[in-house]
């Protein structure tokens, strides 16, 4: 993998029916600092992409060559176990050290954080799910939908979050708000046109 991108996916073939791909040939490249969002509508493989990035799935054709990777997910509600607090689930896949900066940024109260998710609201889980992310030291992190499940003022919240950490990674989106890939995305990639 060259230095300057995080991920190069190339001439990547793929679909759940060898004779109908998803994917043909399809090609993509991220960089530190660069946000690429993913639009089309359902069932087009826009989730089945990050599933193949993930390495939970392998391509038929072409390859995948990716750095370390954290997912935010379209609802936070089911990212988060209902029986463990926020701060468990965090430190289950992530070390805490430094997250005092993290919360100031993100306008998570410390207290929050020793919660069960359904005490908090999608807005507020949702900024836990980005301060999982960040913790993870990810080199890549894959939005699934990041905002649907918010109002409007709390989406753009929650993308200028985002933002203000590109200069530690690189953020690939699926969204169908084609107004938000516009405002947010250096890229936008259109899947089934």
């Amino acid at each position: 993998m060259s230095e300057e991108y995080l991920l190069e996916i190339e001439n990547l073939t793929f679909g759940y029916d060898k004779d109908i791909p998803l994917f043909k040939d399809f090609n993509l490249k991220l960089k530190r600092g660069e946000i690429i969002s993913i639009v089309g509508k359902s069932g087009i493989g826009k989730t089945t992409l990050f599933s193949l990035i993930c390495k939970e799935l392998k391509p038929q054709k072409g390859t995948i060559k990716v750095k370390k990777v954290s997912q935010i997910f379209q609802d936070p509600y089911s990212s988060f176990h209902p029986s463990y607090s926020i701060l468990n689930q965090i430190q289950d896949v992530a070390s805490v050290e430094g997250i005092e900066s993290y919360l100031d940024d993100l306008d998570i109260k410390k207290e929050l954080l020793d919660k069960l998710p359904h005490k908090l609201s999608g807005g507020q889980l949702q900024r836990c799910s980005i301060l999982r992310a960040l913790l993870m030291k990810s080199d890549i992190i894959l939005a699934d939908e990041p905002t649907s499940a918010l109002d409007n003022i709390v989406q753009l919240d929650t993308m200028k979050l985002l933002i203000k950490y590109l200069d530690r990674v690189g953020i690939l989106i699926i969204t169908h708000d084609m107004d938000l890939a516009k405002w947010c995305s250096d890229k936008i990639i259109k899947l089934g046109e």
